[in-house]
């Protein structure tokens, strides 16, 4: 494989941090690569220095001659005076990218809901980090660098980004290499084929694993392993030193001088403390049988109903993930249930006994409490807590979250949005609620933070919501899931992601189905993208009622409403056959003992199962009608 880009001996010392030292790294054909490592080790700027962004204080960065190179930088400094067409293709001739199906395939993954003049001004901040993808993607450069891609992406579009990118850089036979900085850990389980971790921890090394995340989890435990061993090694001989010199010859012989050099170098091998990321389980007020309903709730915006007559219910305990395309109501849920926000129609019923707390997408509770300690924002909240039988202070706390004494006594205003993010939820489980409602809690976390975070909701014993497009977390945290699919309901997924993202393809395919144009035409805003939208985000009549079959048959607004009640019927009732699965699952489990039960039970099971396949065939031929 033809070499890329390497990396010889480079370092870098920012103040009094050591971020890289001696560092020689390379990229091949066919490399792709993740970087991990804690917040501020110095990932971001690992990808700067490759890109030639950032000059490293010594060594060198080569790259092959006539080879091309593409930064995705984790800010999109976009100019608000130029429009999709602009940034995505310049000057360049529309022939010259519209006849090529690689660009068309971008567009439509990425763009096909942005009209080709709409400012950047008016776009949201995920409009703005796809438009920059697009940008970079068309351009098929040879080594590409992309830094936190998925900042802004929702479920569906990660997933596209992901298969793209394992296309180009992953196929035999292809040129060109990857790398990428993430906290998406599916991601890099899907995509990545090497890891590379930044340590963080002043030595300025760089550690290679072969593999994705998964495989570089087990890599880094049984490293870990291993150094554990040689440190209880060390810690045996140390003892025996340190006894032997206590019963030693005196001082002025040669030997305990010998000894005593011995145990110092014992004693200087020892392993640097970790910057321990252990998070305490907080103790949850009761929590009575009634939790939070949702009865016969609507809820609309400007041009569009969030929310159709919806009946969900929360009991005690359950958790569920929410998944759904950008605008579908997500935030707007998460306000219906804190009680921020009441219903057009309908009512929230609220326990007597529920202590909601939530952690908002932007952190800007915290706004507030700027010129605080973040010591002091837990003081606020409760001085001391009981974790474990042992009575904690704030600062204890503080400092079992991963904040050093140095950043516990550091003004909120001044923390990085990842340590925002870590004290506000510290905040909210000392205030010991028995809801939590999480929105895109891993925004600005690491992986080690990720994973200390999701050991603590694993065992929360509270309900549990979660807005999140991290799979990983989902998979990990939340028993169930649902979606949010801009049709007015929440709909269950007894399949996880994996479901939703078949039924946003069936959707998406009934729509061009309907169009008349079932490959996409590829360009933004045209009839082949998913609700036609313009500049603003508003309809721009490109829908089924608009376009017809296909064959100039068009259907009438009735058929439509018919079609849409229909999937809003189906939808509900497929919802209570998943409670009553769930419900028999839970039956033929405590009677396993008694046969003819279990037979019963059974055949209800396999009924039920059966009326849920007839169900969800009828729902997409209703779907391709409602477009």
């Amino acid at each position: 494989m033809a070499h890329l880009l390497g990396a010889d001996g480079i370092a870098l010392t920012i103040g009094t941090r050591t971020l890289l030292a001696d560092v020689s790294l390379g990229l091949d054909d066919g490399d792709r690569v993740g970087i991990v490592g804690p917040n501020g080790a110095g990932k971001s700027t690992l990808l700067r220095i490759f890109a030639g962004t950032a000059l490293p204080d010594g060594g060198r960065v080569t790259r092959v001659g006539g080879s091309t190179l593409g930064m995705l930088d984790q800010r999109d400094e976009l100019p608000d005076d130029a429009t999709v067409l602009d940034l995505v293709h310049g000057d360049a001739e529309t022939h010259v990218w519209a006849s090529d199906a690689r660009v068309r395939e971008v567009h439509d993954g990425l763009i096909a809901d942005l009209g080709w003049d709409a400012p950047v001004a008016k776009l949201s901040g995920g409009q703005r980090r796809r438009v920059a993808l697009a940008a970079l993607l068309v351009q098929d450069p040879d080594v590409l660098l992309l830094d936190e891609p998925t900042n802004h992406l929702d479920v569906e579009g990660v997933a596209w980004l992901a298969a793209h990118l394992r296309e180009r850089y992953g196929r035999p036979g292809t040129t060109g290499a990857l790398v990428v900085v993430t906290h998406d850990r599916w991601f890099l389980d899907e995509v990545c084929s090497r890891m590379w971790e930044v340590r963080g921890d002043g030595t300025g090394a760089v550690d290679g694993y072969e593999g994705g995340y998964a495989a570089y989890i087990l890599a880094r435990a049984e490293r870990a392993r291993q150094a554990a061993t040689a440190a209880e090694k060390r810690d045996n001989l140390l003892r025996k030193e340190l006894a032997w010199l206590r019963r030693g010859a005196p001082a002025r012989t040669s030997k305990p001088k010998f000894r005593l050099d011995a145990a110092s170098a014992l004693i200087d091998d020892e392993p640097p403390p970790r910057d321990s990321m252990e998070l305490a389980r907080m103790a949850t007020r009761r929590l009575g049988k009634d939790v939070l309903d949702l009865e016969s709730v609507s809820v609309a915006v400007p041009g569009k109903v969030l929310f159709d007559d919806v009946t969900w219910r929360l009991g005690p305990g359950d958790r569920y993930g929410i998944v759904g395309v950008n605008g579908a109501g997500k935030t707007t849920l998460l306000a219906l249930l804190a009680g921020r926000r009441e219903p057009d129609s309908g009512r929230v019923k609220r326990g007597k006994t529920i202590h909601v707390r939530e952690l908002s997408q932007d952190v800007a509770e915290l706004d507030e409490l700027g010129s605080l300690k973040a010591v002091e924002v837990i003081e606020q909240e409760k001085g001391r807590v009981v974790v474990d039988g042992k009575e904690l202070t704030a600062s204890q706390l503080t400092e079992k979250l991963g904040f050093t004494r140095e950043r516990a006594y550091t003004p909120v205003r001044d923390l990085s949005g990842g340590e925002r993010r870590r004290l506000q939820l510290l905040r909210l489980l000392v205030s010991e609620p028995n809801v939590l409602l999480l929105d895109e809690p891993t925004n600005d976390l690491d992986t080690d933070t990720l994973a200390a975070v999701e050991d603590l909701l694993d065992g929360w014993p509270g309900t549990l919501i979660v807005v999140s497009h991290d799979r990983y977390l989902l998979e990990r945290v939340a028993d169930r899931q649902v979606a949010l699919l801009g049709d007015g309901t929440i709909r269950d997924l007894p399949g996880g992601v994996e479901e939703y993202l078949r039924l946003r393809a069936a959707a998406k395919a009934a729509g061009a189905s309907a169009s008349g144009t079932p490959g996409g035409s590829g360009t933004p805003g045209g009839s082949g993208a998913a609700g036609g939208t313009g500049a603003a985000g508003t309809t721009s009549g490109t829908g089924p009622a608009a376009a017809g079959n296909g064959s100039g048959d068009e259907l009438s607004q009735r058929d439509i409403r018919a079609a849409k009640k229909e999937v809003s019927r189906i939808e509900r009732r497929l919802a209570k056959i998943a409670q009553k699965e769930a419900e028999l699952h839970e039956n033929i489990a405590q009677q396993a003992t008694d046969y003819q039960a279990v037979a019963r039970l059974d055949a209800e099971l396999r009924d039920l199962v059966s009326e849920r396949d007839e169900l969800e065939a009828a729902w997409l031929e209703a779907a391709e009608v409602a477009g």
